[in-house]
């Protein structure tokens, strides 16, 4: 690790992302700060405060990343939209009410830090890179204006040499929500992390090495290095670039020096071969690290390290995708970028425990719709493997919201692309490009050339990925050859076309950019269980036996049939892995509805039946044995109450108080029996249920019990951490469930839960999955939604334990120890 101890800005290692994290990071010829502690914050407009003089001392402290609006409280008045929609031909307006969440996250606001940058000295010179602002970030050093973004999603850097003093230093940041202008919950504020970067007067700037490797064989790898390199005084000569590579274990597997020269135009290109490469892939995430040393004569004027990974990709007709020359399909998930109850601050604690979660259902690519996505997110991808399929804009010239990216394309576009490519093209678990996700340009004249235009960008700014966009107007895309012009077809929730769209298509194949949709709310079951399109509830709940879905969706069993069915069809990204805050459909016009429904595990991180559905279908290594629904049903003694099984074995038999309901086994009548085993006209009767289930030979292999539950007696505490680092950021998800005296969940438990953290932790938030609780993530209490509810605890920076103690009335309490180190 010793030869990768520098400064980093994409591909960090875990160790590395720990040290960078705990404020600064400082190697030959560069120190990068981490502007996290300390700022002032304030919501409302402050002009004045750019003035280094301005007294902030009211304002509240805060530490960066930051959502100012998570903390509520919901209202469905807040950016509630009126929305054209097309029916049978005619135009109505809708109003949504839930459709960003319930959140105040609307208006100004303003952030200010002071601090020193020891390492900046005459000559010297600065950068501040920021990873995401929301929205519309303006910056000011030291009471001057230093540059502005727009897009609140994308990462930027500004040089702020000319206006970077000696000593202190005063930033201030505002920035502007404005109504109507997403149609999730955005988040608010400075959600992503500042940097403040040092070099000398030579060095190589912001995202300023570009790695492919366009020869790779068992026996070798060419890897081509791209490195750019500024001078503030404009003299290049000199200089030269020595790169080493390191794989893994720190062993250095390959190493070039390059003089520039004038034909050179400020960039070096260096050649360098790893003999037996270990290739990147989700099974085998092997990564490397390029460190280049930069100098001019014989003194070392910057050291910058890339993480890269040895990985080819390959998206062949009717053959489809493979990864390192083995054909698969993307076995995806869309997710929005909010945290749940963290909201949109980034995470790094956060962000893998939703990557465990989808590890363990057999995920293997992620889309980041419909934005760029946090460096965090895509160094976690790289570390613990993940295909990445990184995607820019929910709008381009055609608006879906009064205020969205219309407004900015012609300005921002390209600036926005090329900033999302040069920050992510390292990374070797970013396999494809998205440019866009439903936009209605794909129905308008102009629509095509729009689509070139972004294409060509994104294959100047990097040849090697492909690019795709989600389209939903399948018609239109195909009759006027925009899906034509794509290098990938990507269709959202239209598996029924794929024959046709392979036909037509140029390509000769298709992505399932974007499927399923179907809505559930966990531990809820309706009854008479029956597939239903846009079914509302009085409770605003919808059903978890999985067969509820939108006007314009499917059930996940139709894809995975034609997923199975169709070579030429190369996997599918479902919407979605996670409940997100916002888009409550099928109950946006009807609050409190306050998030989605379309996870396939809740805003709480808990998984929804549907989890074990995918898990059965995408990680067969993993023996999963699910039942649905739970076993307590009072006042439904002797009703039809049918059970659903979820696994990846071929056959079950079913037994209620050990009488046996009969043995299933999957077959191809439809698509809902080649992927569960049902039994559809079981009567409920108190007691036990028990599912065996039945090898390829008939032989019992696994067996699962659900029980009915007695009345609510204590709380059982269960984390997804023993211990945590003591960084003060590093959090724990603690799963509270009301239990009986026998330990059995009580799936309509709703007791209001107190919690409480002692020693070296702190309370973060808490959820339980219920989208229209209205309760507020930020305070210690809440109700248990269907018998459960997570809890998030911080640790502190001081080494030691925390105790998390949760109480409620008539309830046996429960504490939970975790050691910080």
């Amino acid at each position: 690790m010793n030869a990768i101890k520098i400064s980093l800005y994409r591909g960090l290692s875990i160790l590395l992302l720990a040290a960078l994290f705990c404020g600064t990071v400082q190697g030959q010829g560069r120190t990068e700060y981490l502007l996290e502690k300390n700022w002032k914050f304030s919501k409302g407009d402050f002009p004045e405060s750019v003035n280094p003089a301005f007294d902030d001392s009211k304002w509240e402290t805060v530490r960066i990343p930051h959502d100012w609006a998570i903390r509520g409280p919901f209202d469905g008045n807040n950016d509630s939209q009126n929305v054209q929609i097309v029916q049978n031909g005619e135009q109505t307006a809708s109003l949504k009410t839930g459709r960003t969440g319930g959140l105040p996250f609307v208006g100004k606001a303003w952030y200010r830090n002071t601090f020193v940058a020891p390492a900046f000295t005459k000559g010297k010179k600065a950068v501040i890179l920021i990873d995401g602002a929301m929205s519309y970030p303006k910056v000011f050093l030291n009471g001057e204006a230093v540059g502005h973004w727009a897009y609140g999603y994308n990462s930027f850097s500004i040089d702020i040499t000319d206006k970077m003093r000696v000593g202190k230093n005063v930033l201030a940041i505002s920035l502007e929500n404005l109504p109507e202008a997403s149609r999730w919950y955005p988040g608010a504020g400075l959600y992503r992390n500042v940097h403040v970067i040092i070099t000398d007067e030579v060095s190589i700037p912001v995202w300023g090495t570009y790695i492919t490797t366009p020869v790779i064989n068992k026996d070798f790898a060419r890897v081509k290095i791209r490195t750019q390199v500024n001078s503030l005084s404009g003299n290049y000569n000199g200089l030269s670039l020595q790169t080493t590579i390191v794989n893994a274990k720190g062993e250095t597997v390959a190493t070039a020096t390059k003089k520039l020269t004038t034909e050179d135009l400020n960039e070096f290109e260096q050649d360098l071969v790893v003999r037996n490469p270990e290739l990147w892939s989700p099974e085998t995430p092997n990564l490397y690290a390029a460190v280049t040393k930069l100098y001019a004569g014989n003194s070392l004027k910057d050291e910058y390290t890339t993480m890269f990974g040895i990985r080819s990709i390959k998206y062949e007709a009717e053959k489809g995708f493979s990864l390192n020359g083995v054909y698969r399909k993307f076995k995806g998930v869309c997710n929005h970028h909010d945290l749940g109850p963290l909201g949109a601050a980034i995470n790094v604690s956060a962000l893998r425990r939703q990557l465990v979660l989808l590890k363990d259902m057999g995920c293997d690519a992620i889309r980041t719709s419909h934005n760029m996505p946090a460096p965090e997110l895509v160094k976690l991808c790289d570390e613990m493997g993940f295909m990445l399929m990184v995607e820019s804009f929910d709008e381009w010239k055609a608006p879906k919201v009064s205020n969205g990216y219309s407004h900015l394309f012609d300005e921002w576009a390209e600036k926005d692309i090329v900033n999302m490519i040069h920050a992510n093209r390292n990374n070797p678990s970013v396999v494809m490009w998205s440019i866009g996700n439903e936009v209605p340009d794909q129905s308008t004249k102009e629509g095509g050339k729009i689509l070139k235009f972004l294409q060509d960008i994104c294959h100047r700014e990097d040849p090697t990925r492909p690019v795709t966009a989600g389209m939903d107007r399948i018609k239109d895309a195909l009759d006027n050859n925009f899906a034509a012009v794509l290098d990938i077809p990507g269709f959202n929730y239209k598996p029924f076309w794929y024959g046709e769209a392979y036909k037509r298509l140029p390509q000769e194949m298709v992505l399932g950019s974007e499927t399923a949709s179907t809505v559930s709310s966990r531990g809820v079951y309706k009854f008479p269980v029956v597939p239903q399109k846009m079914k509302m509830y009085d409770d605003n709940q919808s059903s978890s036996y999985d067969l509820e879905y939108c006007n314009w969706s499917q059930i996940p069993d139709d894809e995975f049939m034609m997923q199975d069915s169709l070579k030429y069809v190369i996997g599918e990204f479902v919407w979605t892995g996670f409940d997100y805050l916002g888009e409550p459909t099928p109950y946006d016009e009807k609050w409190p509805s306050h998030s989605s429904y379309f996870g396939i595990i809740d805003l709480a991180g808990i998984p929804k039946d549907r989890f074990y559905l995918y898990r059965s279908k995408w990680n067969p290594d993993k023996p999963t044995l699910h039942i649905v629904p739970h076993w307590t049903f009072p006042g439904r003694e002797g009703k039809v109450t049918p059970v659903f099984v979820y696994t990846n074995y071929p056959s079950a038999e079913l037994f209620i108080n050990n009488k046996s309901q009969g043995r299933q086994s999957k077959n191809k009548a439809t698509s809902t029996s080649r992927y569960r085993l049902m039994w559809n006209n079981v009567k409920y009767e108190p007691g036990e249920i028990k599912v065996v289930a039945y090898d390829g030979n008939g032989k019992p292999v696994a067996e699962q019990t659900v029980k009915t539950a007695g009345k609510p007696h204590h709380i059982v505490l269960e984390s997804d951490r023993k211990t945590l680092m003591a960084d003060g950021k590093d959090l724990a998800y603690i799963t509270a469930s009301v239990v009986d005296a026998n330990g059995t969940v009580c799936p309509d438990a709703e007791n209001s839960l107190n919690f409480k953290v002692t020693g070296q932790g702190t309370y973060k938030a808490v959820a339980n999955g219920d989208p229209t609780s209205l309760e507020l993530f930020h305070l210690p209490k809440m109700k248990a939604f269907k018998g459960k509810l997570v809890i998030t605890v911080q640790s502190t920076e001081q080494a030691g334990k925390l105790n998390l103690s949760v109480s409620a009335k008539g309830l046996k309490a429960a504490v939970l120890p975790i050691e910080t180190r």
